[in-house]
């Protein structure tokens, strides 16, 4: 029996933990250095069909249809005069059983743990990573061991255990943005509460979409925002009430009325990969954003974490030779590409440019070719 070690308990760790505990030829266990993972927290992530086909394979399709919501377009505003520019039909791409899907981030982790109860150990942080033995050993901050046969680092874009394994300071770069979220109360008055909705706007961008049939509304927005190197690393900064009354006087007139009632309010720093790193041990795994983390206007940040967990399972449970590392680098340099384009595309300020830019969306969400090419190809796999 093979011994899976697991450092993180986020989407990716606790996804890949479900499809090693089906098979009785792994021992799994995973360390979280949170003291729980209580969350209460109704902010919402986005599932495409890429990652909703392999959640289906521990149930996913069996969770309780008021959890979840199931948008059929994308309708694309202008923020200044909020004028809708076109609609995406996203569930082209749909299948019986296998639907684009919002909910909760915290609805989602409960059902990814609910089967992991007793193999969770939380409040473990690691220290150390002893690579040279036969075997791979870890050492906590609490001074207990454990021994893995295969290491999964699933820790986040800040993860210590990858500098760990890489003996050096591996940081993420800040992306010149700051994101907003917030729930809106399901009373308010939207536009439109069975789709999701994005607003275009210079220098800003906002995201609108339900989490379950009844429920509030997830919103996101990014704004660009220039932070020194200080404020980069101060996180008590993005809490503090000064600080986020400056943020919200800087969104535009227009729109602060989606933010004026806003459920859950917080603001962080974006933070993103520079470049790929490819652990030299053949035992040791970065999946989720420990492995490489992209602007969040694509929404794949969820879908890519469950895609790579189960691309690393079907590499190790597998005969066939299967090169995990080089397909990952080559779908997420062609996701970090999109993400990167798509925040330039929604955030331009030129009058000129802009309405030029509004033409060629309305004629490229009716092309079934480009749609094919621009989002099949991550839709579906």
């Amino acid at each position: 029996m093979k011994k899976i070690g697991i450092i993180g308990a986020g989407i990716s760790g606790l996804y890949i933990a479900n499809l090693f505990k089906k098979n009785p030829k792994y021992q799994v266990s995973i360390f979280d250095k949170k003291n729980s993972l209580n969350l209460n927290e109704g902010y919402g992530v986005q599932l495409s069909t890429n990652s909703v086909k392999f959640l289906n394979e521990i149930g996913f399709n069996k969770l309780e249809k008021n959890e979840k919501f199931n948008p059929e377009k994308i309708n694309f505003y202008s923020k200044k005069d909020q004028d809708k520019i076109c609609e995406l039909d996203i569930s082209e791409f749909n299948s019986n059983d296998c639907k684009y899907t919002t909910l909760k981030r915290s609805t989602l982790i409960n059902f990814l743990k609910k089967d992991l109860e007793d193999l969770i150990k939380t409040n473990y942080s690691v220290s150390k990573i002893d690579q040279e033995q036969e075997k791979i050993k870890l050492t906590f901050e609490n001074k207990e061991t454990h021994e893995c046969d295969y290491l999964i680092i699933s820790d986040g874009v800040f993860s210590k255990s990858r500098n760990l394994v890489s003996n050096k300071q591996i940081q993420p770069k800040y992306n010149d943005t700051l994101a907003i979220r917030g729930m809106i109360p399901a009373n308010s008055n939207i536009i439109d509460k069975k789709n999701i909705l994005l607003f275009l706007g210079s220098d800003f961008h906002h995201v609108i979409y339900p989490v379950s049939s009844s429920e509030d509304l997830n919103l996101i927005a990014i704004m660009k925002y220039k932070l020194s190197a200080e404020e980069q690393k101060n996180y008590s900064l993005f809490s503090d009430k000064s600080f986020i009354q400056k943020i919200l006087e800087n969104i535009p007139q227009e729109n602060k009325e989606f933010f004026n009632n806003l459920k859950e309010l917080k603001i962080f720093p974006v933070f993103v990969s520079d470049n790929f790193f490819e652990v030299k041990n053949k035992n040791i795994y970065l999946i989720g954003d420990a492995f490489f983390a992209f602007p969040p206007s694509f929404a794949q940040g969820a879908s890519q974490s469950i895609e790579s967990a189960y691309e690393l399972f079907m590499s190790l449970n597998t005969d066939k030779e299967i090169n995990f590392f080089k397909k990952r680098v080559n779908k997420l340099k062609m996701i970090n590409f999109r993400s990167k384009f798509n925040l330039f595309a929604f955030h331009l300020s030129n009058p000129l440019i802009i309405f030029f830019r509004n033409i060629f969306l309305k004629r490229l969400v009716k092309n079934k070719k480009f749609l094919e090419y621009y989002l099949g190809r991550i839709y579906k796999t």
